[in-house]
């Protein structure tokens, strides 16, 4: 049994950018190593320009997000301090 190759998003918009200067499907897969009717299949997608390129499982930006969650909560976490901060410091002497 065979497994599915996945290819990233870059690997994929550099093929379609390799085809758009030869034109030339066939020499693009051969030189890629993939098939040719994939590549014509992401200058497609590419083509539409949808808001998602190259739509898939999203692992290829997992690690983006889970940066991009622990920066939002290191950010609360701050924004929450500050709060506590000015309110200590507005507070009218008794």
């Amino acid at each position: 049994m065979q497994r599915k190759r996945r290819f990233t998003d870059e690997f994929k918009i550099a093929a379609v950018r390799r085809w758009e200067e030869t034109k030339n499907f066939n020499a693009v897969g051969r030189e890629l190593g993939v098939a040719p009717s994939l590549v014509r299949k992401w200058r497609d997608q590419l083509r539409d320009e949808s808001e998602v390129v190259f739509p898939g499982k999203g692992h290829s930006s997992a690690p983006e997000m889970a940066q991009a969650k622990r920066e939002i909560a290191r950010l609360k976490e701050e924004n929450t301090i500050l709060k506590k901060a000015i309110g200590y410091f507005t507070e009218r002497p008794r």
